[in-house]
């Protein structure tokens, strides 16, 4: 941790600096920032009473950048971890930044592909349609007439994502060696998590394979469109997609647009994302207003997939099984599918945890689903886990984060549409595949073929444990609840009893001193005699030692 302050000194002090600016100083102690600022900074700056605290976290996180805008638009869709106050505010992050100089955007296309522009193409529009933290996307043309928009990285900035990704590690190692809470959350792993999908956003062939991917699962359907990418002219610092120009979605949301029907527009967009969740299991992570357009005849255009979500085989199981639960009312087979599909911490209270399930229960049971939100279910369910500590797998949390952004554009373009209705053929098929003989026997016989092996695989198991045990080496791992607060007990207990034992020495040293006087008659008598002042000066050196180190610790 030191030597990276060091070598990030600077990015740390700015990171300090926005805190203090933005009315969270009182986070540098804990973020073990204190010592990067000179004394007078160390004051936290005033809170300022007209912010909520997740619109402070917002403003420093778009003021340090691309990572932390990121960071940030990530941790929106984990409400697991994170209170729907500052959820609320993290879905407001503006990812805005100037255009870098088209000078620049040469100098990458000639860096990447060994040509210039006007060598690679027939014409380069030098203004960018659209800017973020971490690129900007030019229109363009190649020499065979087609139409094309370029997405470019801007220069420099895997560099310092690298760098913020390294800080980022090593507070949230400090942070759990500090505090519970970031143990319990296992903060380190999330911001693994993090680190690893950042890193792939950084590179422009996942996107275009993602891009791919998608366009395979809607072959033939006219009603779905995905741009096509030109891989002669992408890398992973530059992105070459078809440009496809039509309406934003948003703009459907308060008037008719002649030609353009809104059912059909709700219909196709549910109907394509439910296709890419609970049939293909891979689908489109953030389709906010701004990521889908819509083409004459009602078509439904998917633009930017930088982020993705994957739902495995094993995953669909068990959400399968958390529907029929839900369908049965069956409270135990809920906490279990939960359990399958979450990690529950080992100190959770199972009890309190079911009874909390069972009001969660009684207030869906037997509601019409034309009733039912399924943007108040999700956050039902991820208020659940908030309280309870319990985490999701981040693939799942992009798909609720998913399904509640697509939940609000359907009832922004027809407030009547039922997503819940729309997603009940699907949720049949889901069933139906899950209760599939074919798929139960395949199910019984990976369960048969598991434990067999483990069967197979006890009596040298057995062996291992008794060699281990013969050779004297049997390791036995005892936990104790609570074990830090006994240890800085003891800790106070004796720092008093050290302090105590040295009060008594530096008494007797005083009294002998005292009698030596008084026995010599003579008044001066630590002058003349150096051993008596030099111990009396050590005694009085290690008392004030003590006592500085014990007030220090503040176990005292």
């Amino acid at each position: 941790m030191l030597s990276r302050k060091m070598k990030h000194g600077k990015r740390y002090q700015e990171i300090a600096g926005a805190l203090i600016k933005n009315g969270l100083g009182y986070l540098i102690s804990d973020w073990g920032l204190s010592d990067l600022l000179p004394f007078p900074s160390k004051k936290a700056a005033p809170r300022t009473p007209h912010r909520s605290t997740g619109e402070r976290i917002r403003l420093f996180l778009e003021e340090l950048g691309p990572t932390f805008i990121k960071l940030g638009q990530l941790a929106s869709s984990r409400r697991d971890i994170l209170p729907e106050s500052i959820i609320a505010d993290l879905e407001k992050l503006q990812d805005k930044a100037t255009p870098f100089p088209f000078e620049e955007v040469k100098k990458i296309i000639r860096d990447e592909f060994g040509a210039g522009v006007e060598e690679l193409f027939a014409e380069f529009d030098p203004e960018p349609l659209a800017t973020a933290s971490i690129g900007q996307v030019h229109k363009a043309k190649l020499h065979t007439e087609e139409p094309v928009a370029i997405k470019i990285q801007r220069p420099n900035i895997r560099p310092v994502i690298e760098t913020d990704l390294e800080i980022l590690e090593s507070l949230s190692l400090s942070l759990e060696s500090r505090f519970e809470w970031a143990r319990a959350y296992q903060l380190r792993d999330i911001v693994e998590e993090f680190s690893q999908a950042l890193l792939s956003e950084l590179d422009y062939y996942h996107e275009g394979r993602n891009a791919e991917r998608i366009a395979k699962q809607f072959e033939g359907d006219e009603n779905i469109r995905i741009p096509k990418i030109y891989w002669d002219f992408s890398t992973k610092r530059v992105l070459t997609m078809e440009y496809i120009k039509g309406r934003k979605i948003s703009e459907f949301f308060s008037e008719t647009v002649p030609g353009y029907r809104k059912k059909a527009i709700s219909e196709r967009l549910i109907h394509s994302m439910l296709q890419q969740i609970f049939v293909e299991g891979f689908f489109h992570g953030d389709p906010h207003p701004g990521n889908i357009v819509v083409l004459p005849g009602d078509v439904i255009c998917y633009m930017d997939f930088g982020m993705v979500g994957r739902l495995t085989e094993e995953t669909k199981y068990h959400c399968a099984s958390l529907v029929i639960a839900l369908m049965r009312a069956d409270t135990n087979a809920i906490m279990k599918s939960v359990d399958a599909l979450a990690e529950i911490p080992e100190e959770t209270d199972l009890h309190l945890l079911k009874e909390d399930v069972e009001v969660l229960r009684e207030k869906y049971y037997d509601l019409p689903l034309s009733q039912l939100s399924l943007r108040e279910a999700i956050n039902d369910l991820y208020h659940l886990a908030f309280k309870y500590h319990i985490r999701f797998p981040a693939d799942l949390t992009i798909l609720g984060k998913s399904l509640i952004t697509v939940e609000g554009v359907v009832e922004s373009l027809d407030p009547e549409f039922s997503l819940i209705e729309a997603a009940r053929p699907f949720g049949e098929r889901l069933l139906r595949d899950r209760l599939r003989p074919g798929r139960v026997a395949q199910k019984g016989w990976k369960t048969f073929l598991d434990q067999a092996e483990i069967l197979l695989e006890l009596p040298k198991n057995l062996r291992d444990i008794s060699k281990t045990m013969r050779k004297g080496k049997f390791r036995m791992e005892v936990v104790i609840p609570d074990l830090h607060l006994f240890l800085e007990k003891l800790d106070r207990i004796s720092n008093r009893l050290s302090f105590a034992i040295v009060l008594l020495a530096f008494s007797i040293l005083m009294v002998g001193l005292m009698i030596g006087t008084s026995i010599s008659g003579q008044s001066t008598v630590i002058w003349k005699n150096p051993i008596i002042e030099i111990g009396f000066g050590v005694a009085t050196l290690m008392l004030l030692w003590l006592l500085l180190s014990i007030f220090k610790s503040g176990k005292f």
